[in-house]
């Protein structure tokens, strides 16, 4: 007797039927920004200018074992290496890889490794210190309206007015006489940490305002959404409606800009400093150095190209992630 499936109402597999993977009841969806950063991690511009980025980091953070695995380290005067009239007696040589420094014969590998130090922690710092505040006071500036955000709108116009050349001249100076006294009663190296602290108060000061115009801008559309409505209604503090439920609707917003100002703020720090108002002796300072290259520019290129090429690469390589970023936060963008 042959079953017919047809009259007998038997499946025609006899193995249990197991639901699809791709169901809709098994599916899980996706937050925007896990979305952005699964396109980011698909991006090959992006994670090539990430890598370059860590490496600069690795540099900066492992500057003591480089030098020391050359056997320098920035501030060893080499004179004898030196002629009468200043300039390298020797070249790139395996006891230095870049060769010494005109004038002072100091180590410009050991002084290229330090050097990427002040650049990474001012840009750094900055970046974080300006993140914060802008995101802080335009969160309160566009949820509280009214005469605050009036106020704090009037605030951030009146700090882009500001010139900031000017402040970054000034405080310097002000701030070596209130910790130290005069420069002339001061040693180099307390003139050249107040000129470190300094220069970071300035970008800080001057930096977080566009940050805040942004995010106040967002908010403002923002605040009239369900979601927000419903909050207020069942009584949520204004702090956790700030940060629970408005502030993780702008982490695209505040990630792309975040990676925009870090190559900006490397940029600034290496012009103020060649422009002699930023960071001084005996900071290795890629800045500096370049101040000092240009002068002997003709007899010792070296001296000007390694800190040069040093900022290019890093700059450009955060630049290219930085719209990489903004490209993966934008969902009107495919690459």
């Amino acid at each position: 007797m042959i079953d017919d499936p047809a009259l007998t109402g038997k499946p025609l597999s006899s193995e249990p039927a197991t639901p699809s993977k791709t169901s809709p009841n098994t599916a899980k969806g996706k937050s925007p920004t896990r979305i952005a950063l699964s396109r980011l991690r698909r991006d090959k511009v992006a994670m090539v200018s990430l890598g370059v980025f860590l490496l600069f980091v690795f540099i900066a953070i492992f500057a003591p074992l480089l030098a020391k695995l050359e056997g320098q380290d920035p501030t060893t005067l080499n004179i004898d290496l030196i002629d009468r009239n200043g300039y390298p007696l020797i070249g790139i040589t395996g006891d230095h890889w870049f060769g010494i420094e005109p004038r002072l014969g100091r180590d410009l590998f050991a002084r290229w490794v330090y050097g990427a130090r002040p650049s990474l922690i001012v840009a750094g710092l900055v970046t974080v210190i300006t993140t914060i505040v802008g995101v802080t006071v335009g969160l309160i500036a566009g949820f509280a309206g009214g005469w605050v955000d009036r106020v704090l709108s009037w605030i951030i116009d009146f700090i882009l007015s500001l010139p900031y050349l000017l402040f970054a001249i000034a405080v310097p100076a002000v701030l070596l006489t209130i910790f130290v006294g005069t420069a002339e009663n001061a040693d180099a190296q307390q003139v050249a940490q107040v000129r470190f602290f300094s220069l970071i108060l300035v970008l800080s000061i001057f930096g977080w305002a566009s940050l805040a115009r942004l995010i106040r801008g967002e908010v403002l559309s923002l605040r009239e959404r369900e979601f927000v409505q419903a909050a207020r209604v069942l009584g949520v503090p204004t702090h956790k409606v700030l940060f629970k439920e408005l502030l993780p609707n702008l982490v695209g917003p505040i990630i792309v800009s975040a990676s925009i100002a870090l190559p900006t703020y490397v940029v600034t720090e290496a012009g103020l400093t060649f422009l002699g108002v930023g960071l001084v002796e005996p900071t290795p300072s890629w800045g500096l150095t370049i101040s000092t290259a240009v002068t002997f520019y003709r007899a010792h290129p070296i001296f000007l190209w390694v800190p040069v090429i040093g900022i290019t690469i890093l700059v450009l390589a955060l630049s290219l992630l930085g719209d990489a970023i903004r490209d993966a936060f934008d969902p009107r963008t495919r690459r």
